[in-house]
């Protein structure tokens, strides 16, 4: 038997705008079943056959960086912790600071602020 494999990854990008922060949004998970799986995986890229690199669950704050469909580039700490997104950057990047990057898919995230 073979395993499928996984896609390659694809890194968040952030910034672009030197007037704007480098994430001009957060968003909060909301909407997840506690009595089914009861988290939101975040991934590696925007797409479902990409790696889970980690879980949220409802209630959690993400910086909302990027966007490829129905699906958000985001910035998040499991923690209460400066992600460095807060202040403009004028060339649009790969995060690479000190939070948690990945991909969520859209419908488990709400307007939150920004």
């Amino acid at each position: 038997m073979t395993a499928l494999a996984q896609q390659p990854e694809i890194p968040v990008l952030a910034g672009g705008e030197a007037d704007f922060d480098a994430c001009g949004s957060q968003g909060v998970v909301r909407g997840l079943d506690p009595s089914g799986d009861g988290f939101l995986a975040v991934r590696s890229g925007p797409s479902s056959k990409h790696a889970v690199l980690d879980r949220v669950y409802n209630g959690a704050i993400l910086n909302l960086c990027d966007q490829r469909g129905r699906w958000l580039g985001v910035v998040y700490s499991h923690e209460t912790m400066d992600c460095g997104v807060g202040t403009p950057w004028p060339r649009r990047d790969a995060y690479s600071g000190p939070c948690r990057s990945g991909w969520v898919f859209r419908k488990y995230v709400a307007d939150y602020a920004g």
